[in-house]
């Protein structure tokens, strides 16, 4: 029931987080997109809130799990390269999608955006595929 509550708790603060930005920043919390903003924008004006925005994110996680042990996430035996190639994919992907789960599956899919249905729908089709195909192995 705990973790439940745990993931209840986890999305509320997505969505508030996702609101809050919209609300007084107009934009989408998009992390692919905000990360390609701190990196490539020509737009300088940006870049405060992008930063705020992850670094938020990193103390965030950072506070939950010295805070709640039971939120670490579990060691994984995959190897660095494979961790690296898969975050190259992950990277490719949200190019090619415009944009990842957060942007078109917390912002996009509550705008009720078809294009963003059909992205989400896409990550969690591929996410199913990757886990069965490595479970086989």
């Amino acid at each position: 029931m705990q973790e439940y509550f745990i993931a209840l708790i986890g999305g509320l603060l997505i969505g508030v987080s996702a609101t809050i930005l919209m609300l007084f920043n107009g934009k989408i919390a998009g992390i692919s997109g905000i990360i390609k903003g701190i990196i490539w924008s020509e737009n300088h004006s940006q870049r405060f809130w992008q930063i705020a925005f992850i670094v938020g994110i990193i103390i965030g996680t950072w506070i939950s799990i010295n805070n709640l042990p039971e939120l670490t996430p579990p060691k994984t035996s995959a190897s660095s390269l494979a961790i690296l190639i898969s975050g190259l994919f992950v990277g490719i992907g949200t190019y090619l999608a415009n944009g990842c789960t957060s942007g078109h599956g917390v912002c996009g899919s509550a705008r009720l955006s078809r294009r963003s249905v059909t992205a989400t729908m896409t990550f969690i089709a591929c996410g199913v595929i990757t886990v069965f195909i490595i479970q086989q192995f």
